[in-house]
């Protein structure tokens, strides 16, 4: 990875844990079983990539791009998305650990969120509206002055959303959901 341009390539099994990798641009690059593991990667433009099954546990991505970025299987524990480059800002992720990871100030529109767990996050002033939590596990993640907006909800699981603290027009919700939404409130719900 010594070069400043890679286009198109494969990267298998690389071991960048504890190491810096800076100024370098990535475009259709695919990233499999590689370990990012508290490296800094800040700097760098990642555009149309994929990881899969990749250990980015604690990296630091600070002024980094990620463009249209495709993650799989990935663990993203205690990531910082907050510092992350807003221009043309486009994630997805697909079977991800998220846990401890923060989105601060983002904008997320139309972001998909696939059978992730995504427990104790924090989401706060981000714009996810038309987004979709397919399957995910939400335990003890905040949401906070976000735009939830067409937000699709209806199969994820054990969430604490509070309506007041974010904007939530047609967002989407199963009957049995409605528990994540009064939880505050205390109320004994039956037949829920």
């Amino acid at each position: 990875m010594n070069e400043v341009l890679h286009e198109n390539k494969v990267f298998e099994k690389i071991d960048y844990s504890d190491k810096e990798l800076r100024g370098r641009e990535f475009i259709e690059c695919t990233f499999k079983s590689c370990n990012f593991d508290k490296s800094n990667i800040s700097g760098n433009e990642f555009q149309d990539c994929t990881f899969e099954n990749c250990n980015l546990s604690l990296v630091k991505l600070s002024k980094t791009s990620l463009k249209d970025v495709v993650f799989k299987g990935c663990k993203l524990v205690g990531v910082d998305f907050s510092p992350v480059n807003d221009f043309l800002f486009a994630v997805k992720f697909i079977s991800c650990t998220l846990d401890y990871s923060a989105f601060q100030r983002k904008k997320m529109k139309k972001t998909n969120f696939k059978e992730c767990i995504i427990k104790d996050a924090q989401f706060v002033d981000v714009d996810l509206s038309e987004s979709i939590f397919d399957q995910c596990q939400l335990d003890n993640t905040l949401f906070r002055d976000c735009n939830l907006e067409k937000v699709d909800f209806r199969t994820a699981r054990n969430y604490l959303i509070d309506p007041e603290l974010n904007k939530m027009k047609n967002a989407k919700f199963t009957v049995l959901g409605l528990v994540g939404l009064v939880g505050k409130y205390g109320l004994d719900l039956e037949g829920i």
